[in-house]
Formats: structure tokens, sequence, C-alpha cells
């Protein structure tokens, strides 16, 4: 499985989206506020998400 870089949009979670800050060594960091309806979701602006569970679509 290739890891995403700091830059690459990430679908993680049943579609959520998010911009990658960070690369760690079994995770990332990844800014959510990339997608549209953000504060619809009522989630924080960032969140972490292991490697096994997302995938990279930009």
């Amino acid at each position: 499985m290739k890891k995403a870089e700091v830059g690459n949009i990430i679908e993680f979670r049943e579609g959520l989206k998010g911009i990658v800050e960070k690369v760690n060594e079994n995770s990332v960091i990844v800014d959510v506020t990339y997608m549209e309806n953000y504060r619809d979701l009522e989630l924080e602006q960032k969140t972490v998400v292991n490697h096994k569970n997302y995938k990279i679509i930009g």
C-alpha cells in the first residue's frame, strides 16, 4: 500500500475527505476543513488516520 504524502487528498471513514498535513510512521494528520460541509458535520479541524484506513484520491 502506498503511503500518502503531505498535500495529498485522502478519503477515509465512509466518505470523509481531507488534506494530509503530516506523515507519521503509522498514521497521517489530516485537515478536514477541505470538505465543504465540514461545519455541518461538527468535526474537529484535524484528525489522525492510520495508513490502513484511507485511500489517496488526489
